[in-house]
């Protein structure tokens, strides 16, 4: 019986961790894909003449990260 409970133990910390593996996997996507589209935007907007400032502004983005789009 207690090499049952163990192994069901085992088990459900094997789960845990794939489980939060997953939803660290899953933040840092969102994370990454929030990223990458205030880039775009700022880009375009950057294109269209706007002043960096307001880029800055409107994105959060460093002006140097503006600068390298």
């Amino acid at each position: 019986m207690e090499r049952y409970e163990l192994s069901l133990k085992d088990k459900r910390d094997w789960e845990s961790a794939i489980e939060t593996a997953v939803e660290e996997g899953r933040e840092k996507g969102i994370q990454e894909g929030r990223e990458k589209g205030l880039k775009e935007v700022a880009r375009n907007l950057k294109r269209t003449g706007l002043d960096i400032a307001l880029i800055v502004q409107a994105t959060g983005l460093t002006p140097e990260e503006v600068e390298k789009l």
